[in-house]
């Protein structure tokens, strides 16, 4: 995992390409490739990659980016991993193609050069790139189906700029940094920006699953390769009518489910150096460290454990090291107090490279892992939204069919809520006053369950021109309908929306900030496109599998202990050092999430938050 940066000048009237600013945006990624540094710029000046190397495939320097092929027609900065890159290149030789190193880098630039953009249909892993055609004289990028690897991008009209990271971006000194309606109005409504925006105007995220291709004295295009909705509807057409056999090859479900997560662990074990795991009490973490151990690796695991909690039931670490014995790892657990929070929160404000009101825990623990000398880790990411392991997979369908009759009189839950909000505000959550506006519809209910503030609230926080503004163009309401309406089953539709909304936007990005500020590389077994397109057809079914059905995988069963422990969601005391050590405890979240914003934009020195 790594960090790249690109500048393509592509109308004839830009200036040329700037090694002090390109390289400004690569150094503002140092923690992400603290194993090297490279740049290559054209010899006429109107395109340059860089990169910031984090070395884990290949680890000679053979493998360094940016990244040629022998003639120089094609090149690469790439940041992620691979996994199948053993059996591309046993293909791409076949083929005539002759390697130098043993990188998955270099299988990623063959492959380009084999088969042009119809290289994403190949690729298992987790990848954002970008390649220079010489001979096309143009710039392709392409993200992962999932969103694992960020890449953003600010479009002036002239020059492209591309980073992993908007800080980056923003280091170069070039790009627009007014606010950006659209993202403020997404953090305050979620606690995270989502995806294609950011806090500024100049700066958009390529979504996960996208390529963009810009040729020189062309405009840019942006095409959608991959959609997790998408994926679903073609897997209920598929399944439709289909009995049990055809959706699992004769093998019951669960026997079926432990064959496809084994081999995405498998797959995300590929790596020259060690892999760790991150092992909580949950089923999650403790089957990938299960199914871990059954590989034959060298299974080393890291608990995270919170002095505040020892010794009480909300403590995992005696559950966390019970699992480790069970299964010959070697276990290390790591122990933080509020102290330790308190003199590294200005370092996790520093590494947040897009407010978020989560991710904290997650950088702890990777900065535990990091201590122990661990480059890459294991995490058990995604248990939850690919096996309905929150509640409102059950609670947003039923809350649906018991308010869908609101929809043929609109105007009483906007009554409803005019008249309540201010007495339930004093009382319990102001989303109760939503309920009969929102709550008839799956896009209104899940609004309900993962807004931050509601919408009727965002004039408090934001100036109202651009609530206004934000709103407009977000239409968040709309695009969480387009995320699930196509699909007809409840499960799935909540699947959709929680693997394109919370797991893309939130989870992911901030596993992604939190572990790189330690560089420290974070996998995801569970959060894999070959995996979800393998287990879509076992989703469709009445009885779908679920969590228990995961933790029914290792052959070694995992204990009990583990099987009978209830889920305790955000358990954990962070929360309650980041509200009481920034002044905003009795704030919830909410406090948080103005702190958080409030803090980027000092210490990055451009405009914040506008209210």
């Amino acid at each position: 995992m790594c960090g790249i940066a690109a500048i393509f000048s592509y109308r004839a009237d830009a200036p040329p390409v700037d090694l002090s600013e390109l390289t400004r945006i690569r150094e503002a990624m140092a923690a992400r490739g603290p194993d090297g540094a490279g740049h290559w710029i054209s010899k006429d000046r109107r395109v340059g990659l860089a990169h910031r190397r984090l070395a884990i495939i290949d680890t000679s320097v053979a493998a360094a980016q940016p990244m040629a092929t022998a003639d120089g027609s094609f090149r690469v900065s790439f940041n992620g991993e691979i996994y199948n890159y053993q059996e591309l290149r046993r293909s791409l030789v076949i083929k005539g193609h002759v390697f130098l190193t043993n990188s998955d880098t270099e299988v990623l630039l063959h492959l380009y050069q084999e088969y042009g953009a119809e290289l994403l249909s190949r690729l298992r892993g987790m990848y954002a790139f970008a390649i220079w055609d010489e001979s096309k004289q143009a710039l392709f990028l392409a993200r992962d189906p999932l969103g694992i690897k960020p890449l953003y991008y600010a479009d002036d009209g002239q020059t492209l700029r591309v980073a992993s990271q908007v800080k980056a971006l923003l280091a170069g000194g070039r790009v627009e940094t007014a606010p950006e309606p659209a993202g403020h109005v997404g953090f305050f409504l979620w606690g995270y920006v989502p995806e294609p925006f950011t806090l500024y105007l100049g700066v958009r995220a390529l979504p996960a699953g996208a390529s963009m291709w810009v040729e020189k004295d062309g405009q840019p295009r942006i095409e959608t390769t991959f959609s997790v909705t998408r994926l679903l509807i073609d897997a209920e057409a598929r399944t439709a009518g289909a009995d049990a056999d055809t959706l699992t090859d004769g093998r019951p479900g669960n026997d079926r489910l432990g064959q496809l997560v084994r081999d995405s662990v498998r797959a995300h074990l590929v790596s020259d150096v060690p892999v760790g795991v991150f092992l909580s009490a949950g089923m999650d973490s403790t089957t990938l460290a299960a199914l871990v151990a059954e590989t034959g690796s060298d299974l080393r695991t890291i608990t995270l454990g919170f002095r505040e909690y020892q010794g009480t039931p909300h403590d995992e670490v005696p559950l966390a090291e019970e699992v480790a014995r069970r299964y010959g790892a070697r276990h290390n657990t790591v122990w933080i107090t509020r102290k330790d929070f308190e003199e590294e929160l200005p370092c996790v404000l520093a590494a947040m490279d897009q407010p978020s009101v989560d991710g904290v825990n997650t950088y702890f623990v990777a900065r535990a892992a990091a201590s122990i000398g661990l480059k890459v880790a294991i995490s058990g990411l995604g248990g939850d939204e690919l096996f309905a392991g929150y509640s409102h997979f059950e609670d947003i369908p039923r809350l649906v069919g018991g308010l869908a009759w609101t929809g043929r009189a609109p105007w009483a839950g906007r009554a409803f809520r005019l008249v309540s909000a201010p007495i339930l505000k004093r009382m319990t959550s102001p989303k109760y006053s939503g309920l009969l506006e929102y709550g008839g519809t799956f896009e209104g209910a899940y609004l309900l369950r993962r807004g931050l503030f509601m919408p009727w609230e965002l004039p408090k926080v934001l100036d109202g021109e651009m609530v206004r503004e934000g709103w407009q163009t977000l239409e968040p309401i709309g695009l969480l309908a387009m995320t699930h309406s196509p699909i007809r089953s409840d499960r799935l539709k909540i699947t959709a929306l929680e693997m394109t909304w919370y797991l893309r936007n939130q989870l992911l990005r901030d596993a992604d900030w939190a572990s790189m500020a330690h560089s420290l590389e974070l996998r995801t077994p569970l959060v894999d496109w070959q995996l979800l397109q393998d287990l879509a057809p076992l989703l469709t079914r009445d009885q779908a599998l679920r969590k228990t059905d995961l933790a029914q995988s290792p052959l070694k069963a995992l204990p009990r202990t583990v099987l009978s422990r209830g889920k305790t969601g955000f358990n954990i005391p962070v929360r309650d050092w980041m509200l009481a050590s920034t002044g905003v405890q009795g704030r919830g979240l909410r406090g948080w999430a103005e702190f958080v914003t409030a803090r980027q934009a000092e210490r990055l020195g451009v405009s914040g938050t506008p209210t």
